[in-house]
This record gives C-alpha cells, sequence and structure tokens, in this order.
C-alpha cells in the first residue's frame, strides 16, 4: 500500500475509489510501539488518514464493528478503474470523519473553465508524455510546444527535472514518493486545464496505478496519453545524463528500468516508437492527431 496511490474501497454494499492521505505510523504486533513507515508490506497494520472519492455512511468502529470494517482493494491488472475487477489487499475499520473533510467545500466561481477555453480559442487537455529515461520525452515535448506556440496555442510543459528543482525537491526516488511526485503533477495539470492551456508533461510516470488517476482528474475527454517508447538497450546508448551508468555501478537506486519497474501503457493513445522515427516525426504525429480528433479547432 503506497499513500497517494487510488484504492478501492468496500464497505457493505458502497464502494468507491480512495487513497491514503497520510501513513501516520506502524503497530507492532504486540502493539505497544508505533513506528514510522513510508508504505505497508504483508503483515502490516497501521493507522492512516483516507480519503473518499464521495461520501459514505458508517458507524464509528467502537459504535459498531459491522458498520465500520472495510476492505481495501486494487484492481488485478495496473489498479485501473476501467472495470469492475478488483482483488482484496487488506482490511481496515473506521474510527472518525477528520472534522476538517466537514469543513472544506468546494468554492465555486463565474469565470468557468469553458470561458476560459472560449477566450483562447482552444480545447485544453493534457498531453502526457510517458516512457523510461532516455526515451525522448521532453525532446519531443519541447518541439510539440513549439508547434503550438507557432500555431497561436496557449500551452504549458511541465518538465520531470524540473519540476523536482522546486514544487518536489522533497521528493525521492523511491516508489512512495514516485507515486507522490506524479499525484501532484496530476493535480497542477488538472488547474492548468481549469485554466484553459494546453498542458504538456514529461515524466517517467512508471506506474498504470498513477497515470490512470491522472487521466481520472483530467477527464478522458481532456487526458492524452503518449507512450515514448524506446527499447533500454537504446535508451542506455544515449543515456545523455549518465544516469544508466550510475544505476548500473549502484551509485543510482531506485532507478526505473533497472532496479525499479516500469509499468507500459497497456492502449495509449497515441504510440510513438522513437528508435525508428526522429523527433521531428514524432512531433508532427502528435499535432495530426490533436488535428484529426478536433482538439485542435
Amino acid at each position: 500500500m503506497l499513500p497517494g496511490r487510488p484504492y478501492r474501497l468496500k464497505l457493505g454494499e458502497q464502494l468507491t475509489s480512495v487513497t491514503i492521505t497520510t501513513l501516520k505510523y506502524l503497530i507492532n504486533h504486540d502493539g505497544d510501539e508505533h513506528l514510522a513507515a513510508t508504505e505497508l508490506v504483508q503483515g502490516d497494520i497501521a493507522v492512516c488518514n483516507i480519503s473518499t472519492d464521495q461520501n459514505i455512511c458508517f458507524k464509528r468502529f467502537a459504535e459498531s464493528p459491522e458498520q465500520a470494517t472495510f476492505m481495501l482493494c486494487g484492481n488485478s491488472v495496473g489498479d485501473s478503474f476501467a472495470d469492475d475487477s478488483f482483488e482484496p489487499l487488506a482490511i481496515g475499520a473506521l474510527h472518525f470523519a477528520l472534522r476538517r473533510a466537514q469543513n472544506i467545500q468546494y468554492q465555486y466561481f463565474d469565470v468557468t473553465m469553458e470561458a476560459r477555453s472560449a477566450q483562447k480559442g482552444q480545447l485544453p487537455v493534457v498531453l502526457w508524455f510517458t516512457g523510461i529515461s532516455g526515451a525522448g520525452k521532453s525532446s519531443i515535448a519541447n518541439v510539440v510546444e513549439q508547434k503550438l506556440f507557432a500555431l497561436g496555442r496557449h500551452s504549458y510543459l511541465l518538465d520531470g527535472d524540473n519540476i523536482r528543482h522546486g514544487l518536489n525537491r522533497d521528493l525521492g526516488f523511491t516508489d512512495a514518493d514516485r507515486v507522490e511526485n506524479i499525484r501532484r503533477i496530476a493535480e497542477v495539470a488538472r488547474l492548468m486545464t481549469d485554466a484553459g492551456l494546453i498542458v504538456l508533461t514529461a515524466f517517467i510516470s512508471p506506474f498504470r496505478a498513477e497515470r490512470e488517476r491522472a487521466r481520472k482528474l483530467s477527464g478522458e475527454d481532456s487526458f492524452v496519453e503518449i507512450f515514448v517508447d524506446t527499447s533500454l538497450a537504446t535508451a542506455e546508448q544515449r543515456d545523455v545524463k549518465g544516469l544508466y551508468r550510475k544505476a548500473r555501478s549502484g551509485q543510482l537506486r531506485n532507478f526505473t528500468g533497472i532496479d525499479s519497474p516500469y509499468e507500459a501503457p497497456t492502449s495509449p493513445a497515441i504510440h510513438l516508437r522513437t528508435e525508428n522515427q526522429s523527433i521531428e516525426q514524432s512531433a508532427q504525429q502528435i499535432i495530426d492527431y490533436l488535428k484529426s480528433n478536433d482538439i485542435l479547432m
């Protein structure tokens, strides 16, 4: 279990998407010690804060255990929420609702995303580039944004390395930190599309679950997953930053493709095979897709 990753919570007949917002502490099996942790593995017991995507009905565990006990589930394939298949991961008990959950409400304003989009004369969309290091995500995204700029479109490019110099400078490269890294980017991208922008995000984003969560935040019609596909051997040959060499020698831990997994998209909107085409050809393939799907009006 990783904080920030989307799961399903099943409470009686109620089923909702849920994330663990804070893993407060582990409890040892004697129950007399609280331990720090960033993730849960099989057999762990912990106290967490959780956030649900919709309201649920429950009673406090102390009042009614049967109306407070839930099952935490993940999808059997990539944690996608596209169907009803899921597998049980954990059981838990709800003790109380957080006070802030009852006090915070959405504030609605008169200037809407539709109004901002109309002002700019474009459809806001997230162009989500994913692929291993060295695949060409940032280089292709850069050329795509140049083409969008030449067409008079309003856009912004969020790049993985640049974001880690500021917003995500507190995060490392463990699985838990990678999940939080992409969660933050997905939220920023959603805000930018709400402003009416075309947003390009160039991140490895190795896990399908986080990419699906980003898609859900943006909306199916406002999210274009772009798989920048190249072989590990080719990426290592490019290795302009020397990262693969460091990872192979053990100087760089948790590196995607070496000692940390990459879950390739199963059905991306755009599949770029960068071993066989240039950066310019890849960028033009994206522009052609946007035009043929009426995203560039």
